[in-house]
């Protein structure tokens, strides 16, 4: 593990109480740095919102942002324990599984997952969420990188509740919200750009990232303009 980028993720997560604050680029560093780190094929990101109602707000690719909705729309699945529970689930083989989330497991292995470790986002009493890692091969968790998981779960929660404390008022739950309005103009965004390069959603949303971080905008923002033909994206950059 790159103990270097470790520290540098542990600070970034920290690092929030600035004034442009983006939960979603904040949610999907978080599972990249999952993913680069941790030896996990992918990790997504469920927040409730104002309602208690889950969503999904990162994924590191689409397979497991279509997985996690999945989980959603059919109210089976580990993730969702996790969030309920307020309790790690974690399953190395989703194969003996199959009696418990029968719908889930058989299309998290159509995706081309076979364990999954669900983390929960909580501190003290508090669950906000449930940060999810998915591994193609099955077999045990690493045992060193489960308590790292779970401390850069704890860390983004604590960022999160600390907005809302910061700010006193109910900073979290309408950020959750906003950025929830935000992520369909994001997923809008993804679609128009990927029709119009002839490039997967996943490339659309790397480079409307990439576009805005050069630029220093907010994701939410370029998303928006775009739809909206305001913003031609200039110089973007694949």
């Amino acid at each position: 593990m790159d103990e270097r980028l470790l520290a540098k993720t542990f600070v970034e997560l920290a690092d929030n109480l600035v004034a442009d604050f983006d939960l979603i680029d904040f949610l999907r560093l978080l599972t990249d740095r999952c993913v680069g780190m941790l030896g996990v094929s992918a990790a997504g990101v469920l927040l409730a919102d104002r309602d208690g109602e889950l969503r999904v707000m990162a994924a590191s690719d689409e397979r497991v942002r279509l997985l996690e909705l999945f989980q959603l729309q059919n109210d089976e699945g580990p993730c969702l324990e996790c969030f309920h529970h307020g309790v790690p689930v974690t399953v190395p083989d989703l194969a003996t599984e199959a009696h418990r989330w029968p719908r889930f497991v058989a299309e998290a292995r159509t995706s081309g997952f076979t364990a999954v470790q669900a983390l929960p986002m909580r501190l003290r009493d508090e669950v906000v969420g449930a940060l999810n890692l998915f591994r193609a091969a099955p077999g045990p968790f690493d045992p060193v990188a489960t308590p790292i998981a779970q401390a850069l779960a704890d860390v983004a929660t604590i960022s999160l509740l600390q907005q809302r404390s910061a700010l006193r008022s109910n900073v979290l739950n309408e950020q959750l919200q906003t950025a929830l309005n935000s992520r369909v103009l994001i997923e809008q965004a993804k679609g128009k750009l990927a029709e119009r390069l002839d490039i997967d959603m996943e490339q659309a949303f790397t480079a409307l990232r990439g576009y805005a971080r050069s630029n220093n905008l907010r994701l939410s923002d370029v998303a928006r303009d775009f739809v909206n033909g305001t913003q031609l994206l200039t110089g973007l950059m694949l």
